[in-house]
């Protein structure tokens, strides 16, 4: 089997690595279920099985990946391998609204909309475990006043505890990206709400740091009277200094501000 380019596919060779993905997982026995994204020639899904605690499930794009892995785990064809983009799978819908647990060794090339995936469905997923590229896992377990931290660190945080766990060489696969990668888990956070519209708040986080060299009082326009960007010191602040509680209150005072100039 030859990695495809257009699926972004670069394969795990070391099982013990495989093996410490796996073993990652600490929610899965309590979820029931476990879905794998982009499982390839099935390095992680043989640990994922040996695991009789919770059920298994894969998604997988490509057709000829399928095929392979229906031959070498006949017990996992059928309705647990699911021949399917990711990105045009409704995971809720597709577990009834059961709990799972999300894992893969996430092809780099959509391992960003997966995050976002994740995000939307956080109501039914507890914990994620997922190797990324270096440079995004950084990027989602980053704290504020970090060059890389940035959109994913402030949503992703606002929703789960996020670990960096361990990295990954360019020499344990075939073929070796070009890049280092990174395995992180994300466990979701108790009973949490905003108190604010998300919808809202994720429209201020990304605005904010689509401009992250400029001031608040720049970028947030949209949101707030121009008399209180120009004389609240608080709009001198750039977005990679605050934390996602302080983009909660960032959209409670623009909803406040909404809320007296009807």
């Amino acid at each position: 089997m030859q990695a495809k380019k257009s699926y972004g596919q670069h394969f795990l060779k070391h099982e013990a690595i495989a093996q410490r993905i796996a073993e990652s997982l600490q929610l899965a026995a309590q979820a029931g279920c476990v879905l794998e994204v982009g499982p390839g020639m099935g390095m992680l899904t043989k640990f994922l099985l040996a695991h009789p605690e919770y059920e298994t499930y894969a998604v997988e794009a490509d057709k000829d990946m399928v095929e392979y892995l229906e031959k070498q785990y006949p017990e996992f064809a059928g309705k647990r391998l699911i021949s399917k983009d990711f990105l045009d799978f409704n995971g809720p819908d597709f577990f009834n609204g059961r709990p799972f647990c999300l894992i893969g060794n996430f092809p780099y090339n959509i391992s960003t909309q997966i995050l976002f995936k994740l995000l939307d469905w956080r109501e039914h997923i507890p914990e994620m475990v997922g190797m990324f590229q270096k440079e995004v896992a950084d990027r989602v377990v980053s704290k504020p006043g970090s060059k890389v931290y940035g959109i994913t660190s402030a949503l992703a945080q606002a929703f789960y505890h996020t670990e960096y766990l361990f990295t990954v060489e360019r020499g344990s696969f075939n073929p070796p990206p070009k890049v280092l990668s990174a395995v992180i888990r994300l466990t979701r956070k108790d009973n949490i709400t905003l108190g604010c519209s998300e919808k809202l708040f994720r429209t201020i986080v990304k605005t904010a740091f689509n401009q992250r060299r400029k001031m608040l009082r720049n970028t947030l326009k949209p949101f707030f009277p121009n008399e209180l960007l120009m004389s609240d010191p608080f709009f001198e602040k750039r977005p990679e200094t605050l934390g996602w509680e302080e983009y909660v209150r960032l959209t409670q005072w623009s909803e406040q501000c909404a809320a007296e100039n009807k």
